[in-house]
């Protein structure tokens, strides 16, 4: 159902849980005391009966029917809206998953709208209720319940996420080739996670620089400054993770490379050693390319042939094709090609 939990509060307790939203609003006008109303992704109908009762501007009204916002804080007159990117990490696929909280807050309403599972706003709401010395503050204090639920759930994520780059230093030096992949991925985590925590501090600095002029109860000024400290360290951790993968990023890169280099100078010396042998191939079928030259045009036993019957035409033709070959082999040593 839209309407998850439905109550109206007063002197810190829940005072009446009405059935329906006109008898909230009935309710509400006829005893004071402010309402909570939870809500999981509602209709345009059941959110524009909100919007009317409580006078909610409509580019809020629009921008919470939609879904998929920035985290933000905007200030419509005396209305709060707030926009929040809640994450959790999941440990089976080792990844990081994001929800999406809206929230109004007025005079005498807090309006909560959820458009994922999580974070689980009746966790949050049992618990503010067990503190009424909170509850007597108003709906401020369940904005400041619900940061501090955010903010906290921020913190198993930055255990997931640290865990995730360890591995992957291990993957990097084994040589893991699927360690390239696993790094951009938790790159885009890290971006997605940083594009969720970085504007919380900007919007608490925002309720900090109010407080005097909204007479914001001090025990609240205390207990949002908290969330602010919390959100700093996050946010410091969540920077310092993506430097770290962009180092690793970086020793990747690098130890391709070398591979990249180990491989090509392996390949140039085959190629060396391969010439080395074409090389002293080449020569030895020269030195006996002549010999066998000589050879074949005296073994044609043509009856007219200079010195074929001189008696020294034999051993001269030893002898130049023995002088030949000695010299082609001293000209190709010289060289080096033997």
């Amino acid at each position: 159902m839209p309407i998850i939990d439905n109550a109206i509060y007063r002197d810190g307790v829940r005072d009446a849980h009405p059935v329906t939203l006109d008898l909230t609003f009935e309710d509400l006008r006829d005893h004071g005391g402010f309402a909570w109303i939870g809500m999981y992704r509602p209709t345009d109908e059941e959110l524009r009966a909100v919007a009317v009762e409580f006078g909610l501007h409509p580019l809020a009204v629009e921008d919470a029917l939609k879904g998929h916002q920035r985290p933000k804080l905007e200030r419509f007159g005396d209305t709060l809206f707030v926009v929040l990117r809640p994450a959790r990490y999941l440990d089976g696929p080792e990844e990081v998953e994001f929800g999406e909280v809206h929230l109004f807050i007025g005079p005498n309403f807090a309006v909560t709208i959820r458009h994922a599972e999580s974070p689980d706003l009746g966790r949050v709401r049992k618990r503010l209720e067990k503190t009424p010395e909170l509850l007597t503050l108003g709906p401020q204090s369940v904005l400041y319940a619900v940061l501090d639920e955010v903010v906290d759930q921020y913190l198993p994520v930055i255990t997931g996420l640290e865990n995730d780059i360890d591995e992957i230093e291990d993957q990097l030096f084994n040589r893991d080739p699927s360690v390239l992949r696993r790094i951009y991925e938790l790159a885009g985590e890290t971006m997605a996670f940083q594009r969720a925590t970085h504007p919380l501090v900007g919007m608490l600095r925002s309720l900090e620089a109010g407080f005097a002029k909204y007479d914001v109860d001090i025990e609240l000024q205390r207990n949002l400054r908290d969330v602010l400290d919390h959100s700093l360290k996050v946010v410091e951790r969540a920077d310092s993770f993506r430097a770290v993968l962009e180092n690793a990023l970086t020793v990747q890169s690098t130890l391709v490379m070398q591979r990249q280099n180990d491989e090509m100078r392996n390949l140039s010396e085959t190629s060396i050693r391969q010439g080395d042998q074409v090389k002293k191939i080449s020569g030895w079928a020269a030195i006996l390319f002549v010999p066998t030259l000589i050879a074949a045009i005296y073994g044609m036993n043509f009856r007219y042939m200079p010195e074929l019957e001189w008696t020294f035409g034999y051993p001269l033709a030893l002898l130049l094709m023995l002088g030949s070959a000695v010299a082609l082999y001293f000209v190709f040593r010289r060289r080096d090609w033997l």
